[in-house]
This record gives structure tokens, sequence and C-alpha cells, in this order.
């Protein structure tokens, strides 16, 4: 691996908290409508997930899917004008922030529905096995949509039908705001693979170079006919379900104790200085170009203009 595959890794979870830390600012400021769910903290999951990805292969999100949509290769100015309500955005301002969508790079949605994202990946891997072609379909969840039926239906089929899906669980230990071990019979998700004979991995998801070998493997496996399987991701939710979210289940001084010590970015940082994969300078103007990226894309937003009232019927069918 060359030093421009540890940049492009490093950029993208930069990518992805700046883009997040600003749409919190504006959304505390209530110019962004509806509930806005953040990524921050979660970043090297999507990130080592999607770096094995093409375009050409599929992801499918959930209701914290900025940082899924970013890894997959959509553009910040779009997507921040999708969340400002904007014409402009991918979804002409009608989607925002939990129904995101870019299917030019793959990126089939994200889904405000807690399990709905399961069967559309497996039938995107469906469609991909009957065209007979090598792209995959990537499906990622939390612990808690782990117990919907959508999840066991999903993965019985694409087990029996060796279908080329891999299911991501982000465990983030908090469904909404119930710890997921109240509600799970299993301390990790990853082993509910074994009652439908297909591999079960944890990966620690705040080491961005592990996750993307383990996912590697999990994706060649499905581009070779051999079916799904899961990789666990263990991670933390820093901020809470959603933006503006009291917290009253936890305490704040716990999480930050927990995220100094995990902050995928800071680990990644540092492993780059460590190993000279990076040298500060050149980290310093990663951090340049996206803070300039995301502030272009803000202005971008914040200048577009709101649909028309009259176009509010149009997109709902496919001609």
């Amino acid at each position: 691996m060359d030093k421009h595959f540890y940049a492009d890794l490093y950029r993208t979870m930069y990518r992805i908290r700046t883009f997040e830390k600003k749409i919190e600012e504006f959304s505390l400021k209530g110019e962004i409508p509806g509930f806005v769910h953040l990524y921050i903290g979660e970043e090297a999951i999507a990130t080592g997930v999607c770096a094995n990805l093409t375009h050409q292969d599929y992801i499918q999100s959930t209701h914290r899917g900025h940082g899924h949509t970013i890894a997959k290769g959509a553009q910040t100015d779009r997507m921040m004008a999708e969340l400002f309500g904007k014409k402009t955005g991918y979804c002409k301002g009608k989607g925002g922030s939990m129904h995101i969508a870019d299917f030019s790079v793959g990126m089939l949605g994200a889904n405000g529905i807690v399990g709905g994202g399961y069967t559309l990946a497996t039938g995107a891997a469906l469609a991909e096995k009957i065209k007979k072609t090598q792209n995959v379909s990537v499906v990622f969840f939390g612990d808690g949509a782990s117990n919907r039926g959508t999840f066991h239906e999903a993965l019985n089929m694409a087990a029996a039908w060796k279908l080329p899906v891999v299911f991501v669980c982000e465990n983030n230990e908090w469904a909404s705001t119930t710890p997921y071990q109240t509600t799970t019979s299993v301390k990790d998700i990853s082993v509910r693979a074994k009652g439908y004979d297909v591999p079960g991995v944890i990966v620690d998801g705040n080491n961005v170079l592990e996750v993307y070998e383990v996912s590697k493997e999990a994706i060649d496996r499905a581009r070779k006919g051999q079916g799904p399987s899961i990789v666990e991701m263990k991670t933390l939710r820093i901020k809470g379900h959603y933006v503006g979210d009291p917290e009253m289940y936890r305490t704040a001084e716990e999480v930050q104790k927990r995220f100094r010590e995990n902050d995928p970015i800071t680990r990644f940082e540092a492993t780059l200085l460590e190993n000279e994969l990076l040298s500060r300078k050149e980290i310093d103007g990663i951090i340049r170009e996206i803070d300039e990226e995301i502030e272009a894309a803000v202005k971008f937003a914040l200048e577009s203009p709101f649909p028309d009232e009259s176009e509010l019927y149009d997109d709902l069918y496919i001609d």
C-alpha cells in the first residue's frame, strides 16, 4: 500500500468528521429541518469498508447515514444542500438527513426505518447474481437493528442462495437510548452467523486499518460467490441518538473519557506519524483541504434555493 492509500483513508475520515461537526453546528441553530443523527466517532468503519468497494458495488445505510454516503464517494456540497432542504441537494431537498442517496456511486440510501436496509441490500445482491457480475452489496446496521425480523429473513435468504452481500454491524452499544445488552440475548452480534452457517467476525471498529483488512476478506469472499458474512465493528456512539438529545441515560464524562482513548482519527494519525506513512506537513495539508471543502459546501447550501411549492408532488414516480 502506498502513501496515497493512507492519505485517502485519512482524508475520508477527516471529511466525515468535519462534515458532521458543521451539521451539528447548524442543526443546533435550527437551520436544518428534521432530526439529524451524527456519525462522529464511527468514521473508521464507513471509511475502511468502502475503501474496498467500487461505484458499481452497492451500500445500504441507516438513519445515521452521512458517513456512509461520504465514504462511498458522494459530493459534500450536494449532501449539505440536501440536509438544508435545498433544491440542489441529492434528493432536491425532499429527503433530508435520513433519506439521502446517490445512486451514481452505488449509495442506495439512508433509511429512517430500523432494520429497513437488510432486504434492499439483499435484493441488490440477488440482482447482481442474476446478472452474473462480481459486484457486491453491503448493508450497515446497528446493534439494536439486529433484533429485527428482517435481519434474520435477509441473512437466511442470502446464506441459502449464497448472495454477494456483507452484513456490517456497527455495534456502538446504544439502540437509541437503550444499552443493547438489555435487549439482546447475545454479547456479540456476530455469533448469530452460526445459525446460518456463514462467517461471523469481530473487529475493532475504531482501527481503520483493521476494518479495511477484515472487511476486505468478507467482500472478496462475496465477490467469489461464496456468500454472505457478518462483520461486527465494535465502536462507541459519541454523540446522543440525535442532535439535541439530552442524554439522560448516560454521563458525558464517561463518554468523553472513552472517546479520548478510542478516537479513530487520533489513533490513525498517531499510526501514520509513528510509522512514517505520512508526515505532519502532509496531514496538515489534508486538514486544510477538507476544511476549505466543507466551508465551500456550506456556502453552496446556504446560497441554493429551496424547492418551489409547485414541485411538491414531482418525482414521486418513475415515468
